[in-house]
């Protein structure tokens, strides 16, 4: 995919997201399938977390400082750093809204970017803007099939239904 297919992407994940999160109540949000599973409200704490510190911030580092490594973060960390489970979700989810929005202007303002500047990681080898673009989105898809995860095993957690006529997951 080019820069260009990838941020039309992005873009439309904003409307998916916004299908997938609005609308639920406090105990689909807080729901866990396991201790060690996040809850929607740790996902989406987790997307503007990420969206503000991690795929944007490390592509404008790329474009002013090539070759240079960006500023270490802690995605996992910050679940309990930041106390997630205690957050807002619905201030979260409208944060995480409006950040998107901004990284979609952002991108869409881009013109000529250096997207080939990188620099060399010790396990990832050379990563590049367009490779931390292009892993934007891709997060975007892991997260995607979280939430279905998560939704699903909510709806089996409460249903005095068998799911299995649905399909399994």
């Amino acid at each position: 995919m080019t820069e260009k297919q990838v941020i039309k992407a992005l873009t439309e994940n904003l409307g998916f997201y916004k299908d997938l999160l609005t609308h639920l109540d406090a105990a689909t949000v807080t729901w866990k399938p396991s201790e060690t599973s996040w809850s929607l409200l740790e996902v989406v704490c987790h997307l503007l977390d990420e969206e503000r510190e991690d795929f944007k911030a490390r592509i404008q580092h790329l474009f002013k400082n090539p070759n240079t490594h960006p500023p270490a973060i802690d995605p996992k960390g910050w679940v309990t750093e930041r106390n997630y489970a205690k957050q807002d979700y619905n201030n979260v989810l409208q944060e995480f809204f409006k950040e998107r929005t901004k990284s979609i202007e952002w991108l869409n303002s881009l013109e000529n970017a250096p997207w080939k500047n990188s620099f060399e990681h010790q396990h990832f080898g050379t990563m590049s803007a367009s490779l931390f673009l292009t892993n934007w989105l891709a997060h975007d898809y892991f997260h995607f099939r979280q939430i279905f995860k998560i939704k699903y095993l909510y709806l089996q957690s409460q249903s005095m239904h068998s799911l299995n006529y649905a399909g399994g997951i």
